[in-house]
């Protein structure tokens, strides 16, 4: 147990701290700039690392300096990144972040990321076939996404699938995943037109619903049992769903239970927003333990 393999997108964040937002047309100076790694994959191939998981993260990165810093700082924290390619053609993944006024708002550029395709999956399957848990996000091609969901499913390999950014997914993949992770936007965006309490009625994987500060949502026969999130005052709001997925993960593959999952989730999300930056930010095992040993 403890394994678990990430096919996700490597970025780096470029994240500009304002007291405002800029509207079409208007300049101002800014009061820094922040750059840092980031990425849905990469975040929660951290966030699970640095709560004791065994980690490996499958992707792709540019030969660049940005590709250079995302190899070292995923090795830092201990992760697998033999099955990590690196491209020739195209540059690593960027994230173009602006915090202000509490909350921030986020441009992706793919890069590398969108060469992440079915030949990287099987090129890492020595891993894959050992995971206990694989992670899956939207920040790589759709058709990758489903070519890995369906060759797990087709080898009994667990997989959690976190649907952002918001996408129209193939609905026999969604059925093939173990564990789906959309707030409600991304919920909206997967079953158009259905209800909440229909598709918790309907649908096959474990539903959670991340729901900001009211906590996390989930699937309980059919009806939505809600798990309270923590209260703090954020300063960086980046990854925290990341870091929720990440912290979830982690606590599945060790054996705990569905709410006591989304539990540790719930207090490693509220410890990573009081930080600047998103892999920064996630707390290590030690921090989330106190931190919910006060929070009783």
């Amino acid at each position: 147990m403890n394994n678990i393999v990430v096919i996700g997108s490597c970025n780096i964040d470029l994240t500009v701290l304002a007291n405002k937002r800029p509207k079409a047309g208007e300049t101002f100076l800014g009061e820094g700039l922040n750059t840092s790694p980031g990425g849905k994959g990469a975040n929660q191939a951290v966030a699970a690392a640095k709560l004791g998981a065994h980690v490996t993260m499958v992707g792709c990165i540019g030969q660049d300096t940005y590709g250079d810093m995302m190899l070292k700082n995923l090795k830092q924290y201990g992760i697998d990144t033999t099955y990590l390619v690196r491209r020739d053609t195209v540059p690593t993944g960027t994230a173009h972040i602006t915090l202000a006024e509490g909350d921030n708002s986020i441009i992706v550029i793919l890069g590398a990321n969108a060469t992440v395709d079915e030949a990287v999956v099987d090129n890492a399957w020595p891993a894959i076939a050992k995971a206990d848990l694989v992670l899956l996000q939207n920040e790589i091609p759709l058709a990758t996404i489903g070519y890995a969901i369906t060759r797990c499913a087709d080898a009994n390999i667990p997989v959690l699938l976190n649907p952002a950014p918001a996408a129209s997914l193939n609905s026999a993949w969604l059925d093939k995943v173990t564990y789906l992770t959309p707030n409600e936007h991304e919920l909206s965006a997967l079953y158009p037109g259905v209800s909440q309490e229909e598709v918790l009625r309907t649908v096959k994987p474990q539903l959670l619903i991340t729901l900001g500060k009211r906590g996390v949502g989930y699937n309980n026969k059919g009806t939505l049992s809600i798990v309270p999130g923590f209260t703090v005052t954020p300063v960086d709001t980046t990854g925290a769903g990341d870091t929720f997925n990440g912290a979830f993960a982690a606590a599945i593959v060790r054996g705990e239970t569905m709410e006591q999952a989304i539990r540790y989730g719930n207090a490693a999300a509220a410890l990573s927003i009081q930080k600047l930056g998103a892999q920064e930010g996630m707390p290590f095992e030690d921090e989330v333990a106190t931190f919910m040993k006060e929070a009783h």
